[in-house]
């Protein structure tokens, strides 16, 4: 403090805001949206660890013919209904790195099934970074360079082989490309038309409105697996498995699209109440433009959460048509194809390892059904 002439005391220390009052007691909820999100969603360890193998499942995809040690097709007629064979790194106590012990097959006419015995004194090592049949990377460059072979004049069967003698580990690597694409694609027409129909009748209402909710209940009211049978079976069979994929595809999507549409009516009935909505359209914003900008961003958060709910019933969906036979069809290889070979009680309770692909069926779905449930706990991060 400081005297001048006039008796008045000034304080010479530099000038300090006040605190503001209206913040909010906790700082850290002024943060961004998305991070409030992301603090959320880190607490939900089990949504996050799905997330985490949903993202290394998909990165695999364009690089599975490397991982494999074999194509989904390559037959091996000395190995029919071969065991699974275990990587081991240790022989009669002195470590030799990766081995494989070799198999031999033998019929077995009594029972009319394969055996096979295990030569546990010959340990032969993997080969890595090793040549085998040609592959596509990425579903374009040419490569025949795998990460792992087999040992000269002996088999790499980590999952068993099927009855052609078909490696299932590499069938399944495979398989996920389609199995896995196929959610994605299905989900991308199922939330093109429901977002748009579900928008427009929210938005604008009326006749509108009216018609696509009499849409939707007659889609809703048929019966869904019956509908899904009919639609794949008049797919012709001699179209290829390319085109019999995306029509799975589409048909999935546009059977899932009704649901969708009908939470995306709710929410915009609500929002074009708001003044920000008002707003728009009294400066002149058109229709297209108040949904784009103003209306959907509301409800993205929504919508992600309800994509990766809904993913998982597309690929079950591919699985149960391809089982039946009326999906996907050899020479294409997906999960639900794979199943199709198993159909035979009898085999598998013989060769237990031809179901192996039910597996990552169901830890896939439970990999999503655990994102969801994180996601769209997170959706409001300013409740906890």
């Amino acid at each position: 403090m400081s005297t001048q002439p006039s008796n008045r005391f000034v304080d010479t220390t530099p000038w300090v805001d006040s605190p503001d009052i209206s913040a909010p007691e906790r700082s850290d909820m002024d943060a961004p949206a998305w991070r409030l999100m992301w603090r959320s969603f880190r607490r939900h360890k089990l949504a996050l660890i799905s997330g985490i193998f949903l993202l290394c499942a998909y990165l695999i995809l364009p690089i599975a013919g490397f991982i494999a040690p074999y194509t989904p097709n390559e037959r091996s007629a000395d190995y029919l209904y071969a065991p699974p064979q275990s990587i081991n790194l240790w022989h009669e106590g002195s470590f030799i790195g990766p081995y494989i012990y070799p198999i031999t097959a033998k019929a077995d006419l009594e029972n009319f099934r394969w055996r096979y015995t295990t030569d546990e004194t010959q340990p032969l090592p993997l080969r890595f970074f090793c040549e085998g049949q040609s592959y596509k990377l990425f579903g374009l460059i040419p490569s025949d360079t795998h990460l792992v072979c087999a040992p000269e004049g002996a088999s790499l069967f980590l999952w068993g082989s099927d009855r052609l003698g078909r490696d299932v580990f590499s069938r399944i690597l495979y398989g996920a490309q389609l199995s896995l694409t196929v959610g994605l694609i299905g989900i991308s027409v199922s939330f093109a038309l429901g977002i748009t129909f579900g928008a427009m009748a929210g938005y604008f209402g009326g006749k509108t409105d009216w018609i696509i909710n009499r849409a939707i209940e007659i889609l809703r009211s048929l019966p869904e697996l019956p509908l899904w049978l009919a639609l794949s079976a008049a797919v012709p069979s001699s179209w290829g498995p390319v085109a019999v994929f995306f029509i799975i595809s589409i048909i999935l999507g546009i059977l899932d699209w009704p649901g969708l549409a009908r939470s995306v009516r709710a929410k915009f009935l609500s929002l074009r109440e708001e003044e920000y909505v008002k707003a728009a359209e009294m400066m002149g914003a058109k229709p297209g433009r108040v949904i784009r900008r103003h209306l959907l961003p509301n409800f993205m958060s929504h919508l992600i959460a309800s994509a990766t709910l809904s993913i998982p019933a597309m690929i079950l969906g591919e699985t149960a048509l391809s089982y039946l036979g009326l999906g996907l069809r050899a020479p294409a290889v997906s999960w639900g194809v794979m199943l199709n070979d198993a159909q035979n009680l009898a085999s598998i309770e013989i060769y237990w390892w031809t179901a192996i692909p039910m597996l990552p069926i169901i830890v896939v779905v439970l990999a999503f059904n655990f994102l969801g449930d994180g996601l769209r706990a997170s959706l409001d991060p300013y409740k906890n």
